[in-house]
């Protein structure tokens, strides 16, 4: 079992386009926690398992959560001033799931955990319970960020504004 590789993505320049590029991540660590579901019925915590486990809370303890404040410092904002009635009361869903998903993702996380310790080789009912509830909360969240969301904040910030928004972001995760 391997993980996947991220690919190359935009810059700090392109927030937006770059924002997507996190969201082909997001994709990316839900395939793999897919695939290692279905990888230790047959194989254990074995070091490919571990590996995964451990991929997986990485992604999920330092990028996602820098992507949710990415969100909520920049894209949501000018959305819940300027936006319409019916993408503001999106966006209060949309922040909603950011809470959502990281009280999930602590039950998720201390599954993976136990994957990657080694400890865990066999899924309880519980433990599938809070991976799929994890996984299950992004995709409709994903679409609607890209579908709505991210088109209607894009078209309210000039290009100033998403330079400021792409500089802010690269600082806060200690870019130069």
């Amino acid at each position: 079992m391997s993980s996947l590789l991220p690919g190359p993505a935009p810059g700090f320049e392109q927030p937006f386009e770059m924002l997507e590029a996190c969201h082909e991540r997001v994709h990316r660590m839900l395939d793999l926690l897919e695939r290692l579901r279905g990888y230790l019925p047959d194989h254990g915590a074995d070091s490919s398992a571990r590996d995964a486990a451990r991929d997986v809370m990485r992604y999920f303890d330092q990028a996602a959560p820098n992507h949710h404040r990415d969100e909520e410092l920049h894209v949501f904002p000018p959305l819940l001033a300027g936006g319409d009635a019916d993408t503001a009361a999106l966006v209060r869903r949309l922040q909603q799931d950011h809470v959502q998903m990281e009280s999930s993702w602590q039950a998720a996380r201390a599954v993976l955990a136990r994957i990657e310790a080694g400890v865990l080789a066999v899924l309880a009912p519980a433990d599938e319970a809070a991976l799929e509830a994890f996984a299950g909360l992004y995709d409709g969240h994903i679409e609607a960020e890209e579908a709505i969301v991210y088109p209607a904040a894009a078209a309210l910030l000039d290009e100033p504004a998403q330079a400021a928004m792409g500089e802010e972001m690269m600082r806060r995760r200690g870019v130069r």
